[in-house]
């Protein structure tokens, strides 16, 4: 009823052109059906296939054989009706380019509407009207589900799959029934029951595994390929060494973000501050694994575009993709290189930034944000105060308890086992290593062992680390003066 009540309002306030973008046209003909009944008006359907038509009980407007397909023809007996109507257009937008007949003709119908009360509703998946008629329209979007509704196409679906199926029962659990809900906001009811049916039907239960596939699937709908991607891999904490604080931190406001009812604020973001390859894009998955959540990844440095106004769109763009994905965790990789102000690209960073500040300060969605920074002192404090985002984390280079785990993990990985391997001692001769120049000396040990027609060992390791210059040592002193600086003025990771 929503629907019908705000269309009526805006009805009443005598708009005479109405965009509905939707791609649930069978919805939207329902509630204008609703809306006219409720105002006494005759509804018309407009296609190129059927012409027009009346939806509601009366007469036809146009005798049987004449249904008036083309548009123009259409629009001219509309214009030319005495008796005030609403007309539903189905398929009016590829007539509103360079065709300036058309346009007048609406402009003319609009125009007259004091006269005439004619509405036409323009039903499309996508349109924009020129700007001659913009000022004589009004834009709609119908209400998406919410989480009862979701929940009862579940159990529709669920019901469906059962009595198909002799009466036996749909598998799945009260913890991921709500992932799911969560996961599907954002979505119209036709999309939500279509991602629900392949799930239950693929083998007759919902489960953690269907969540990443709904989620890549939502993605796939909504269109979002671009500077935003989704990352289908998010990891667990489990393959992360050490980061305890974070993952902490993480664990005492996962309930927060999650439950409406919380009476907590919600956590809005952090900043990932670090030496390159400790981890901090690692780190940014593993948030979204702990918290079951999809993740989406900006490649702020993607966003430039040469023309004007190009780049901002792209980041409203962007933005507005991760609003639909929500709930999700948006990571902002590597974010200085889109929002570092350094006045030689005629405003553009400036204009970014006062974009996202904007959409940051006034979301109402649950996008929880990780940026990520290799160079702190590239981006304008007003990013990066409190308020903005809840806290910034210092990932340092990783001490000797948490090298330990670092090898022990990606040995595990490539299926050494652990009990032939010198942990303690590998640690040590890897003072100053980063998570991922350990991974990579373990790659080449691999490679080596290979190659000489034996097992990877601890000396075939310790050979590697010794060929191996981190980049503690090639650059020292960018990393000490960045790790002096986070000292006193971030959290330890």
């Amino acid at each position: 009823m929503q629907d019908v009540d705000e269309i009526k309002l805006l009805l009443d306030s005598r708009i005479p052109l109405l965009v509905i973008e939707t791609y649930e046209e069978k919805k939207a003909l329902d509630v204008l059906l609703k809306v006219a009944n409720k105002h006494s008006k005759d509804l018309h359907r407009w296609s190129v296939t059927d012409g027009l038509s009346r939806l509601n009980f009366g007469p036809q407007l146009v005798p049987k054989g004449t249904e008036l397909n083309e548009a123009e023809e259409m629009l001219r007996h509309i214009k030319q009706q005495m008796q005030p109507g609403m007309y539903a257009l189905c398929d009016i937008h590829p007539f509103l380019i360079d065709q300036p007949q058309i346009v007048r003709l609406l402009k003319d119908i609009a125009l007259n509407h004091f006269a005439i009360p004619h509405t036409l509703v323009f039903l499309s998946h996508q349109l924009r009207l020129p700007a001659e008629l913009s000022r004589y329209s009004a834009s709609y979007a119908l209400t998406l589900p919410d989480d009862d509704k979701i929940m009862e196409i579940i159990r529709d679906e669920a019901k469906d799959w059962s009595d198909r199926h002799m009466g036996a029962r749909v598998k799945t659990d009260n913890i991921t029934l709500k992932k799911l809900v969560n996961n599907l906001q954002g979505m119209n009811a036709s999309d939500v029951r279509r991602l629900v049916r392949g799930a239950i039907w693929n083998d007759g239960s919902l489960n953690e595994d269907d969540l990443p596939r709904i989620n890549k699937a939502k993605f796939a709908l909504l269109d979002m390929e671009g500077v935003v991607s989704f990352e289908q891999q998010t990891e667990d904490f489990s393959n992360v060494g050490g980061l305890h604080n974070l993952k902490r931190w993480l664990l005492t406001r996962r309930e927060a973000f999650s439950d409406d009812d919380s009476k907590l604020d919600r956590p809005k973001g952090i900043l990932l501050l670090g030496v390159q390859g400790s981890g901090k894009s690692l780190a940014a998955k593993a948030v979204a694994g702990l918290w079951g959540l999809p993740l989406m990844r900006m490649d702020v440095g993607a966003l430039y575009n040469k023309f004007h106004g190009e780049t901002e769109r792209n980041l409203r763009e962007a933005l507005k993709l991760a609003d639909a994905m929500s709930p999700c965790v948006l990571w902002l990789d590597e974010i200085e290189k889109g929002m570092a102000q350094d006045g030689n690209d005629n405003g553009v960073s400036q204009r970014l930034l006062g974009t996202l500040l904007t959409w940051m300060a006034e979301r109402r969605t649950r996008v929880f944000i990780v940026a990520t920074s290799n160079d702190i002192s590239r981006l304008p404090p007003e990013l990066i105060r409190k308020g903005r985002l809840d806290e910034i984390f210092f990932v340092d280079l990783p001490g000797p308890e948490v090298r330990k785990d670092i090898f022990a993990i990606h040995l595990r990985k490539r299926g050494c086992p652990l009990p032939g391997f010198d942990l303690e001692k590998l640690s040590l001769t890897t003072q100053g290593f980063s998570g991922s120049e350990i991974e990579q000396v373990i790659i080449a040990a691999l490679y080596s062992a290979s190659a000489e027609g034996k097992p990877i060992s601890t000396d075939i390791l310790l050979h590697e680390i010794a060929a191996t210059s981190p980049l503690s040592v090639v650059m020292a002193e960018q990393i000490a003066q960045l790790r002096v600086w986070a000292e006193d003025r971030t959290i330890p990771a």
